[in-house]
């Protein structure tokens, strides 16, 4: 099950296939940031414990079982790997008042490509990627060519598509490829976030499942 997430709040919760004729959720929306001077947001981190890499999970068991009703796979023949086995738990956030300067400085020193950012209520609102961030500053050999003031909430892909624990991962993949994501966020019913599928996630279930198929 998949959902999009922004300013708003929830916009959309459905299936891949509905999430597909959704109009506009290919390209990222941009908004306008507020117009405001102040601190640049300090950077957070969700912190998870306790990953669960093959077996179930007791609070996942029923959700399981609905979401494979829904997709009508068979029990035995069609081996699932769930979002919440392979995410990672410990994801970086930002703040949408941060500098987008800031977060650049931020992403390079993390070593990432892409963060979540969540707003006061630390629900996801958006996604900023580098390759957002390297648009906006049109970098000449990586360093900007004059300081900017632009906003988080200016660069950040918003609504972001974002998936339940129990989503299959060939069905995250699907969506990466579909709407060219670089990862999709984890979020409980209560839009809290609970972790991050990139598409190395993916790879490295692909390399240590072999019988895992993503043509599914």
């Amino acid at each position: 099950m998949f959902s999009l997430h922004g300013l708003a709040g929830l916009d959309f919760r459905g299936t891949l296939e509905q999430l597909a004729v959704l109009p506009g959720v290919t390209a990222s929306r941009r908004v306008r940031a507020i117009a405001h001077e102040g601190e640049e947001a300090s950077p957070n981190y969700i912190t998870r414990l306790d990953r669960h890499p093959a077996g179930g999970h007791a609070g996942y068991d029923g959700a399981i079982e609905n979401y494979r009703d829904m997709l009508n796979l068979d029990q035995e023949g069609d081996p699932l790997c769930h979002a919440y086995q392979i995410m990672a738990r410990e994801v970086f956030t930002l703040g949408p008042d941060a500098t987008a300067a800031g977060a650049w400085r931020t992403l390079l020193g993390q070593g990432i490509r892409q963060t979540p950012v969540l707003d006061a209520g630390r629900h996801v609102i958006g996604l900023v990627t580098e390759r957002d961030l390297l648009i906006t500053f049109n970098l000449e050999r990586k360093q900007p060519r004059a300081p900017l003031a632009h906003h988080v909430r200016d660069v950040m892909l918003s609504p972001v598509i974002c998936a339940d624990p129990v989503t299959d991962i060939r069905r995250i993949a699907r969506a990466m490829l579909e709407f060219d994501l670089p990862c999709v966020p984890v979020v409980n019913e209560s839009r809290t976030l609970l972790g991050l599928v990139s598409r190395g996630d993916i790879l490295r279930a692909v390399i240590a499942d072999p019988p895992l198929s993503l043509w599914v």
